[in-house]
């Protein structure tokens, strides 16, 4: 049969199959993405071939109810381009000079930065259904759902050259409870360490919070350290590195790196080295929209804490932090951390005063401290999710630091 028309993955079929499209236990999206975005590269894209053309014909079937729609004509609809990708804001590195997989992948803060260096993903994945929203609007890729189900992990490509995770580690108080650490069961870094064993990645590049070289009195950190290095032989190397001090973006946001390389498939891995501290030279002028903002970012007069915030927000040139209670002036002029919970209610909440008033940051603002760039597209959700998002996020310049030093040893 001919095709007419192309097919937004929009407004693919009717409502219902629509809703069946983002479930979050339905990866077909993901697939057919993926696999569109791996065209030019046969070996990516035959690893979720017969999948896309399974779903393809599924859509097809539900446009063209009164047509026979066979794995033939599916597949032909997939090679005539049928589905819309146009006006992908980040698109894909044409002509990659690495792959990477990208897991627990937010917005996106990790794919940014490798793009940007002339990699080319081939797998992402996150749960939460509202990164999913930002991560595809930006890259036109829908990652793959929980990372944890093994029917995921096998959409996994056989090969790539680096894995990279701000992975979550609520967990291991319980695996600890358990084995002293020695068992990293029922945590999601259990995960990471099943991929890497299975693909064996030439580098692995993970970022969490600071506390987590102290968690349980440095055990955790212990314990994910000696997996890579005795377990799975890797060569690690760690650092807390600042985005104020590493990254010019006007943040006190301190993490925690972890890059660990496979020394059989890189012998100069001892090159390595994380990138040197470098002048902080931008303010939060620089990042702070101009002009009155929206007016529900205000604190009006009534409200049972203006006159807290009045009192002690006195300076347009530093970020205040709202403490429950109290504001606290950051000393060093920069944001303070930003949080997952800024947006959930009155606890770690960045506040700024304007020509206009005391205000929260705009979503746009956090974004820009986080060092996405100024066309990075925020989706219509509500302000508490966008915040969630920021606060989640790496700063992905600093990620771009760091793996340029990488890329150099590769």
């Amino acid at each position: 049969m001919k095709f007419t028309e192309k097919i937004s993955l929009e407004t693919v079929g009717d409502k219902q199959f629509r809703i069946k499209l983002i479930e979050s236990d339905n990866n077909q999206e993901a697939v057919l993405t993926h696999y569109l975005q791996s065209l030019k590269n046969k070996k990516i894209s035959n690893f979720f071939k017969d999948d896309a053309i399974k779903f393809t014909k599924e859509i097809l079937e539900n446009k063209y109810p009164e047509n026979i729609i066979t794995t033939k004509v599916a597949e032909e609809a997939l090679q005539m381009g049928l589905f819309e990708m146009d006006d992908i804001p980040f698109a894909p590195v044409e002509k990659p000079k690495f792959t990477f997989i990208d897991l627990f992948a937010g917005i996106g803060g990790f794919r940014l930065a490798l793009q940007n260096l002339g990699g080319k993903c081939v797998f992402t994945s996150e749960w939460d259904k509202f990164a999913k929203i930002t991560y595809k609007g930006n890259f036109g890729e829908v990652p793959f759902g929980d990372i944890t189900k093994e029917s995921t992990k096998g959409y996994i490509p056989d090969k790539f050259d680096l894995l990279c995770a701000g992975f979550p580690c609520q967990a291991f108080s319980i695996a600890g409870n358990r084995k002293g650490f020695a068992d990293t069961r029922g945590t999601l870094f259990f995960d990471i360490e099943q991929i890497v064993k299975k693909h064996r990645p030439k580098v692995i590049f993970l970022e969490n919070v600071k506390n987590l070289v102290s968690h349980d009195k440095g055990n955790t950190f212990k314990t994910i350290v000696d997996i890579l290095e005795n377990k799975l032989k890797y060569k690690v190397y760690t650092k807390i590195l600042n985005s104020a001090t590493h990254a010019n973006i006007p943040q006190n946001r301190e993490r925690i790196f972890i890059v660990a390389f496979d020394p059989e498939q890189v012998e100069n891995y001892a090159d390595f080295k994380f990138p040197e501290a470098i002048k902080l030279t931008k303010t939060i002028h620089d990042i702070l929209e101009k002009g009155k903002q929206a007016e529900n970012l205000y604190y009006k007069k009534d409200h049972q804490y203006y006159p807290e915030l009045a009192k002690t927000m006195v300076s347009k040139d530093t970020v205040y932090q709202w403490r429950r209670v109290y504001a606290r002036e950051n000393k060093s002029n920069v944001c303070p951390t930003l949080t997952a919970n800024m947006g959930t209610g009155g606890h770690n909440v960045p506040l700024i005063k304007d020509d206009f008033g005391i205000r929260k940051l705009t979503p746009k603002e956090c974004f820009l401290f986080q060092g996405y760039p100024e066309n990075y597209i925020l989706p219509n959700l509500a302000n508490s999710r966008l915040y969630m998002q920021a606060g989640n996020s790496v700063t992905t310049t600093l990620i771009e630091r760091i793996s340029n030093e990488i890329i150099n040893v590769l």
